[in-house]
């Protein structure tokens, strides 16, 4: 199957599905998650209702989000796509303070080349899928990115695979993809493992102080409107 670009890997490839399970970001360096980290949720980006439905299903700051899957940050009420758009171009817009090329390197374009780049690596016989199904859909040979950047819908037309083995292959490439958890430089240079939930604690005190300051600052009756998002 000849290449592709990024511009043609429409909304209901596979590719889109593996990329909602795996992290907004990666390849931080841990001092910048430590900098997403300690501005909480970021001054006037969410309403108080919004970073309180985030804390309570286990969101401490934009240094977790940033290492959170777009699906699962989505299943939060009030949460959607598009919110989840709107955060990961807030946090982008961080990081490009603090690194140079910063933008470049990890927006959406870029982190989905290297992403594309790694699969294409792995060739296709290392899917869920048998010998007959990859032959019938054309893939003998190919890499792992030629399957991915297919159309589910398409995929499912050819009669070869049902949607529980694109949900198979799904999980798998997902897998494939998904990278270690970075440490936290403040967490590996000051505390002990054991010392961990501590620190977190700690951590998620002081920004909902932080978060508290900035309401009280906000002007009179706009408080619950400061968040864009």
């Amino acid at each position: 199957m000849p290449g592709r670009t990024l511009s043609t890997v429409w909304s209901d490839s596979l590719f889109a599905d593996v990329s909602a399970q795996l992290p907004l970001f990666e390849d931080l360096p841990p001092d910048t998650i430590d900098r997403l980290s300690a501005s909480g949720f970021g001054r006037g980006l969410l309403t108080a209702s919004l970073r309180a439905r985030l804390r309570k299903a286990g969101y401490r700051d934009l240094g977790h989000l940033a290492q959170s899957a777009p699906e699962a940050i989505a299943r939060i009420r009030k949460f959607g796509p598009i919110r989840v758009d709107r955060v990961q171009t807030f946090i982008l817009d961080e990081i490009a303070r603090w690194l140079p090329e910063g933008r470049a390197r990890h927006g959406t374009e870029a982190t989905d080349a290297r992403r594309l780049g790694r699969l294409r690596a792995i060739p296709v016989e290392r899917l869920p899928l048998d010998a007959d199904q990859i032959a019938a859909l054309r893939l003998g040979g190919e890499s792992c990115a030629a399957l991915a950047i297919r159309s589910r819908r398409e995929l499912l037309g050819s009669g070869f695979v049902t949607s529980s083995d694109l949900d198979r292959v799904v999980a798998t490439l997902a897998t494939i993809l998904r990278p270690p958890a970075p440490p936290s430089a403040e967490v590996a240079r000051d505390a002990p493992e054991s010392d961990g939930e501590t620190l977190a604690a700690r951590r998620a005190a002081r920004l909902a102080e932080q978060d508290r300051e900035w309401d009280e600052a906000a002007p009179a009756g706009g408080r619950d409107r400061a968040g864009t998002v």
